[in-house]
This record gives C-alpha cells, sequence and structure tokens, in this order.
C-alpha cells in the first residue's frame, strides 16, 4: 500500500511572505483524506509539492506506492488534446517517456523514411510493449467502454474538448483507479459534475484500496468520503495546518473548541504577563527606596525574562470574515409565470408560477437546459424558446453566471467596474472589497483573480444592484466553504426571491421549493429534492 508524508512543511512567497509554516500530516494506507482551506491558504501550492512541481524551502514531502494525479483542469475548449494523450498524461513515467518515443521516432521516419529511422521506430514500439504499454491500453479500452461508451479504439484520437468537464473528470479517474499508482491525488474531482456523477465519485472512492489525498468544497462529498480532515488555515506567521481525525460533520464544533481553548491558553499567558510586569515595575518602586527588596526585584526580572523567552502558546488561526449582504425589496406577489414555455431542442412544454420569496433549487443532470432556462429568464435573445413567461411588477433579475462569463469585464479590473457601473470611487470600493476579502485583488483584472475570487465579486456585484429576484447559476461551485456558508446565511437574510440551479446536495437544503429537469425532456415540480434522473 501507499502513503504521503508530509513534514515540517515550509514555503515563503517570492515577496519573502511566509505562505506555509511547519505543515504536517500523514495519508495512511487506505485512508480517503481531504485537504480544504479558505482561497489562498496554500492549497494549490501545497498540491505542486506532492506531485514534485516545486520544493519547499524547508521539510520534506515523501510518496510510497506511486502517485496518481488527476489535475483541477484537465482539458479545454482552446486545446487540441486526444482521449489517447489525456490518458497517456496520467499513466506512470515510463509509459509516458515511450509514448514520447513512439511519437518522436514516427515523425522522424515520415520525414526521411532511411532504415535508420525505421528501426528506431520499430524499436519504440518494442519497447512500449516491455514497459507495459499495451497492457496500459486495455486498462484505457475499459475505462472507455465504461465511461464513453465505446472502445479505446474508436475514441482513442477525439478531442478532449469535445467532452463534457464531468466525463472529462470520470474518465481521467477511472484510469486512475485501475493504474498501478497506490496512491492518488484528486484536486477538486466533483467540479463539473452532475448529482448522480458525484454520487459515483463518492462510491469508487470509498470502494478502492488506494490511499486517496483530495481537494473539495462539496461538502456533501467531504461528508460521505473524507476519514479524515486536513484544514491549511490562516496565521499571522504563514498557514498551518490542522488534522481533525473524524467526519466532515463533526470539523466545524472541533475547530471551534479547539480555537476557543486556543484563545483562553493565550488569554491566560497574556494576564500572566501583565502580572508580571506590574509586580516587576511595583519591585522595582520599592527597591529604589528599600535595599532590603533590590534581591526581589531581581529575583522577579529574571522569572519575566524566563517567562517571556518560553513564549505565548499558539494563537487561534485567523478567521475567515467574507460578509455576503443581499438587498432586495418587495415586488408583486407573482414574480414569474410560466405558460407553455419550451426551451428549443432541451424542455417539453411546461407551465409554472414563481411567487416572491420563493426558494426554488432548479436540480437535473447536465444538458437538460438549466442554464438555458436562466438565460431566458435574464433576458437573453440567443436561447430560442416557445410559449410566453411574464415577469412580475417591481422584479429587478440579478444573475450570477455558471462560466463567471462577462465579457464586457474584459481587461477591466475590479475598481474599473465598479466606478464603471456603481460609480464606486476608490474608498468606498475598497471598503465593499474588503467585506468579501478581495480588497487586495482590487487593480487585478477580473479574469486574472481565481474561480472563487470570481464567484465572490459577483456576488458582490448582486449585492450593489439590489435585485429583488436572483438567478444563481451554481453558486457555490468554486467557494470554499467559509464563503458559501456566508452566502447561505445571507441568502437566509434576504428580502426577494432565489432561484439556484445547483448539484450542491448540501446547499439545496436551504430552499423549499424544487424545479427538476428531467432528462427526457420532461420539467416538473417536486415535493421533495430529487437527484436520482
Amino acid at each position: 500500500m501507499g502513503h504521503i508524508d508530509v513534514s515540517a512543511v515550509e514555503y515563503s512567497l517570492s515577496d519573502g511572505r511566509v505562505l506555509l509554516n511547519d505543515v504536517s500530516f500523514r495519508v495512511g494506507d487506505g485512508a480517503k483524506v481531504a485537504l480544504i482551506g479558505p482561497n489562498g491558504s496554500g492549497k494549490t501550492t501545497l498540491i505542486r509539492m506532492i506531485c514534485g512541481d516545486i520544493s519547499p524551502d524547508q521539510g520534506s514531502v515523501a510518496i510510497t506506492g506511486g502517485l496518481g494525479v488527476m489535475r483541477q483542469f484537465i482539458g479545454s475548449v482552446r486545446d487540441e488534446t486526444t482521449v489517447r494523450e489525456i490518458l497517456i498524461s496520467v499513466a506512470p513515467a515510463r509509459i509516458r517517456d515511450a509514448a514520447a518515443k513512439i511519437i518522436e521516432t514516427e515523425k522522424v521516419m515520415n520525414e526521411d523514411g532511411s532504415e535508420k529511422s525505421q528501426m528506431a521506430y520499430a524499436q519504440a514500439i518494442i519497447d512500449w510493449g516491455d514497459c507495459g504499454g499495451y497492457d496500459f491500453e486495455v486498462i484505457w479500452d475499459k475505462c472507455c467502454t465504461e465511461m464513453l461508451g465505446k472502445s479505446f479504439d474508436e475514441v482513442a484520437e477525439r478531442k478532449v474538448n469535445t467532452l463534457s468537464g464531468g466525463e472529462q473528470k470520470k474518465l481521467v479517474l477511472r484510469a486512475l483507479l485501475e493504474g498501478p499508482e497506490e496512491v492518488l491525488l484528486l484536486d477538486e474531482p466533483d467540479n463539473y459534475l452532475d448529482v448522480p456523477s458525484k454520487r459515483w465519485l463518492e462510491k469508487v472512492i470509498g470502494e478502492t484500496k488506494k490511499s486517496v489525498l483530495f481537494v473539495s468544497h462539496d461538502r456533501e462529498l467531504l461528508q460521505n468520503t473524507a476519514t479524515r480532515i486536513v484544514a491549511l488555515e490562516q496565521g499571522v506567521n504563514g498557514n498551518t495546518a490542522w488534522v481533525h481525525g473524524a467526519k466532515f460533520d463533526t470539523w466545524h464544533e472541533a475547530r471551534k473548541a479547539r480555537n476557543e481553548r486556543f484563545a483562553e491558553l493565550l488569554l491566560r499567558w497574556e494576564q500572566e504577563h501583565q502580572r508580571l510586569i506590574d509586580l516587576v515595575r511595583t519591585l522595582q518602586v520599592q527597591a529604589a527606596s528599600s535595599p532590603d527588596m533590590a534581591n526581589k526585584y531581581h529575583a522577579m526580572q529574571t522569572r519575566l525574562r524566563k517567562f517571556e523567552e518560553a513564549g505565548a502558546p499558539e494563537a487561534p488561526p485567523v478567521e475567515q470574515d467574507v460578509k455576503v449582504g443581499l438587498r432586495g425589496g418587495r415586488t408583486g406577489l407573482r414574480v414569474l409565470t410560466f405558460e407553455n414555455v419550451a426551451i428549443a431542442n432541451l424542455t417539453e412544454p411546461f407551465n409554472f408560477e414563481v411567487f416572491f420569496g420563493d426558494r426554488i433549487a432548479v436540480l437535473g443532470k447536465n444538458g437538460t437546459g438549466k442554464s438555458h432556462f436562466f438565460r431566458m429568464i435574464s433576458g437573453d435573445e440567443t436561447v430560442k424558446y416557445a410559449g410566453n413567461f411574464k415577469v412580475g411588477a417591481r422584479v429587478e433579475i440579478g444573475y450570477f453566471a455558471q462560466t463567471h462569463s462577462h465579457p464586457e469585464f474584459e481587461g477591466k479590473t475590479l475598481l474599473e467596474i465598479l466606478w464603471e457601473t456603481y460609480s464606486l470611487q476608490l474608498g468606498p470600493a475598497k471598503s465593499v472589497l474588503r467585506k468579501y476579502e478581495i480588497d487586495k485583488q482590487a487593480e487585478q483584472k477580473f479574469t486574472s483573480l481565481s474561480g472563487g475570487q470570481q464567484a465572490r465579486f459577483q456576488i458582490l456585484l448582486l449585492e450593489l444592484s439590489g435585485s429583488t429576484l436572483l438567478l444563481l447559476d451554481e453558486p457555490t461551485d468554486n467557494l470554499d466553504l467559509a464563503s458559501a456558508e456566508s452566502l447561505e446565511h445571507a441568502l437566509d437574510q434576504y428580502e426577494g426571491t432565489v432561484l439556484s440551479v445547483t448539484h450542491d446536495r448540501w446547499f439545496t437544503r436551504g430552499f423549499n421549493r424544487f424545479l427538476v429537469f428531467g432528462a427526457d425532456g420532461q420539467v416538473y415540480e417536486s415535493p421533495e429534492p430529487v437527484f436520482d434522473f
């Protein structure tokens, strides 16, 4: 079996700031461990260390049993990577090297056709077999058949950008599970997965005998899969790791109790420190007027010095303080009315009414028309539909886009967007950005932000807009735990109507109506959340 040992790791950024400070944890044989933490806490840096992309300034990372890695981003709409190439990329180094040699020698052979180049190509083919390449092709055939419904030979040259994000993730994960590596590192494996696929993910992680370290913000996945939580926590002297050796549902209370204990110990130390300082000062005055007190004064000075040299106990971690606020306002009773609406090539005609104050979760598999539905409501004229829908009186629509796609923000910083959209000058702009913990990114371009930062900025724009109807398309997908919980609290207090497309089962618990987009094109209301489509 395999394991990961991270021991006393320290790492500083190029500007000298300490990012990771004395980070230690272990992923034991067969363990399922989740790595969580706020955006910017160092998760990506730590993952890169485990992968061997960078080295710690101090400390060490040790892995036994081989490491299989699934990166957060596998393919993109811009690249020309094939299914064959993506599967090779997650294979062991010997397979990657042998495949690269075949490509190289084949290219040379096709260019000059010499006997030497032909012999080199033939040797590369032999080496492919000797290193186990054909055995991997059998594995890949099984993966492609299970995940894509076609053999490896049929899809090997298919471009990865023609697969959905979920198909890409599931294909790579299945290949890693079937491979020889005994340790898997999965960076946000649940992104782009609908609920049935997330349940599949939970099942295969739970069943594998491999050791698994995964990064996720999906609270249901954390609860159902992780047997231990490693939390990166922000500190004034760099971020540290705390290991919670139980399930996610006990993590919050355990963390709260731990932080309260740290705060209590620090308070007691500070009180004792002040008491000793006061005693030294008192004895100093007494020693000045009475030589007999000099020995007591020097003894107390020594005691204070030793107390300070021992140092204060560990301070509680710096708490995230994202303050989501959504204003809203009263509208007419009927917010949205749909009469025989059918979204072209996606849904059958349906009728539905939305009333003021509703909290409606829009559920369904990927590709069933949920995002098109929101775009239609928001006024996107590229969405073709039949039937009629009506927006009620005093309804102002605020739209959170799943892809964070805002061409109007292209090339603009956050300050520029806030000035152009809401005439916010530097002071007020910095103030509202600070509420969402993105004030340090004020002069960054929107497109350069992380997914979580873009999501928080979008929510900030909703707050400033005062929209009375919120259309939220997968709002928690990129939010860290504290930000997602702050959003949930804000929605509880929000005076208005909320519709949200979501595959986040934990988030869904806060809704009271459920609109389901079925795989057969039927759109219907369910009294309970529906996740088996």
